[in-house]
């Protein structure tokens, strides 16, 4: 089966530095796989933290955000007392959502981690339903 490749932008709007905890650390003495995906959670609600929302359930009233599908491609190792400086990019986007692609690389090394894609869709908690994407996103997105 061929590998997956993750193309990436060249530019990045956001940057989140986080800490390897010791509860990230797998049997294997390193990073387990299956946190990279909640460390680009947290880097994600940063992001919308530093766009002056509440979290991503709250981007417009009831309207928030649900992720569709995940990508990673593992790259190299991190250890406990690393910090993760995640990068972040919107693109791709359509009536009802965007993707966010990331860049995990090593604050101390410039090693890259990982990288990895989430397709976004804006859901409407309060109706259970997929709706467009609210204007106040948008606007915020392309002021960066």
């Amino acid at each position: 089966m061929p590998r997956l490749k993750i193309a990436l932008p060249d530019v990045f709007l956001f940057t989140a530095e986080i800490p390897v905890r010791v509860t990230d650390i797998n049997y294997g003495g390193h990073v387990g796989n299956d946190r990279i995906l909640s460390i680009m959670h947290e880097a994600r609600v940063q992001f919308y933290r530093s766009l002056g929302f509440k979290d991503e359930v709250s981007l417009e009233g009831s309207i928030g955000q649900i992720i569709t599908d995940a990508s990673i491609v593992y790259k190299s190792e991190s250890f406990l007392g690393d910090v993760m400086l995640v990068q972040l990019a919107v693109m791709d986007f359509s009536k009802y959502g965007f993707d966010i692609a990331y860049l995990i690389t090593n604050k101390i090394t410039g090693k890259e981690i990982a990288r990895a894609k989430t397709g976004i869709v804006c859901f409407d908690y309060q109706k259970r339903k997929v709706t467009g994407i609210p204007a106040l996103l948008k606007q915020k997105m392309n002021a960066l």
